[in-house]
């Protein structure tokens, strides 16, 4: 696996000049690649041919295909993924599909890892095969509590597995961030296993969500998509004051991105 090229710590889009019908159809031009990547990722993983590498290497050609159709994207803070010495649950804000076809390009070699998603998504043809070759922690969204209970126990065994956990802990996906909508899913996990935690801000807005179907909305080229995670985080009594960090994290990234 390759890790992406990181200059001072920090990772940008190289120029580059869009082809002509990405500059006039960005969304279609993107759609159209990544629709091919999603069906050879699905055939490998029926096959039982799908791993990490894999998951990295097309995770990285679909960062390619949304910065060829203009995406600019940066990432920061990717020492304290270095740094760790043991798996980590990564808590993040979550706005869009986007991040979680980019972050296996970032994440997957230098730390193998997971998600924690809907159970829905297992449930379709096109994904389920590819979600259980990557073991994601799959929740139902319609029952906190035996949800709680799914990733205490699955989550626990994916890190002391070797694989850390990305949460995305807010009740839906969205553009802008509210912290009370981010529960404490991810410093409960975390204190369970006893791993640390990574906080993760991200603004993935690039991709709009749709009118008809949230995930599949127009590519907007003027809005930068950045990454950028936290010091990592050891739970200490409820976590009470490492939840509140990454929330903190998380906003004060997103206001110097607004303004920036």
């Amino acid at each position: 696996m390759t890790e992406l090229e990181y200059h001072n710590g920090v990772y940008h889009t190289s120029p580059q000049a869009a082809s002509f019908p990405a500059k006039i159809m960005p969304s279609l031009a993107f759609y159209l690649r990544l629709m091919m990547t999603v069906y050879r990722d699905s055939v490998l993983g029926k096959k039982g041919l799908y791993d990490t590498p894999t998951w990295s290497k097309s995770s990285a050609g679909i960062l390619e295909i949304a910065e060829k159709v203009g995406i600019q994207v940066e990432v920061s803070g990717i020492e304290n993924v270095r740094s760790l010495s043991t798996p980590a649950v990564f808590i993040g804000n979550h706005m869009s599909m986007l991040e979680t076809l980019l972050l296996p390009s970032i994440l997957c070699p230098i730390r193998r890892m997971t998600y924690i998603l809907k159970q829905d998504l297992l449930e379709y043809p096109i994904f389920k095969h590819v979600l259980q070759a990557i073991e994601v922690v799959a929740v139902s969204r319609t029952n906190p509590r035996q949800d709680l209970k799914t990733v205490l126990r699955e989550g626990t065994a994916r890190l002391n597995n070797g694989l850390s956990v990305m949460v995305f802990p807010q009740t839906t996906r969205s553009h802008t961030f509210d912290p009370t909508q981010m529960s404490s899913l991810g410093v409960k996990l975390a204190k369970k296993a006893a791993m640390p935690i990574i906080p993760l801000a991200l603004k993935t807005d690039a991709l709009q969500n749709g009118t008809l179907i949230k995930d599949l909305g127009r590519i907007d080229t003027s809005r930068p998509v950045h990454f950028a995670f936290g010091e990592p985080l050891e739970v200490v009594g409820k976590g009470n004051a490492e939840h509140e960090a990454v929330l903190c994290f998380i906003s004060d990234k997103l206001a110097h991105w607004q303004i920036s």
